[in-house]
């Protein structure tokens, strides 16, 4: 390994242990994440849910599990778990939707601002 290579390697490890200073795109970016992550928290874990909650109607439906329960005909609650669940799928991206543009109305001045004094700058 040459000199420079060597330097290089040390360089690159020992910016892993220095304190990196904060600098305003990093202020941004996190601004950015404050705006999008509850919203995407929301999506996932109620998309999730209503995924789960539609194919245990489909399970419902195709297979003996209703019988093994006790229920003798699963047709009928099936086809409505069912539907509940897709019901539940398609309302999903319209409450995302909701969720994000009151998170970016909330966050827009700071964002914007800070946004014009980082290109302003740079």
């Amino acid at each position: 390994m040459n000199q420079h290579d060597q330097e290089f390697l040390v360089q690159k490890i020992r910016t892993q242990y220095t304190e990196k200073e904060a600098t305003e795109l990093d202020e941004l970016r996190a601004l950015d994440k404050k705006v999008k992550r509850p919203a995407n928290l929301f999506a996932y874990i109620f998309g999730s849910i209503a995924a789960i909650v539609m194919g245990a109607g489909m399970s419902l439906v195709m297979t003996d599990i209703g019988s093994t329960v006790g229920i003798a005909d699963p047709m009928i609650p099936g086809v409505a778990i069912g539907l509940v669940g897709l019901a539940m799928a398609l309302i999903n991206y319209p409450i995302f939707k909701g969720i994000l543009g009151s998170r970016r109305k909330k966050y827009a001045d700071r964002i914007v601002a800070l946004s014009d004094k980082i290109m302003n700058n740079g």
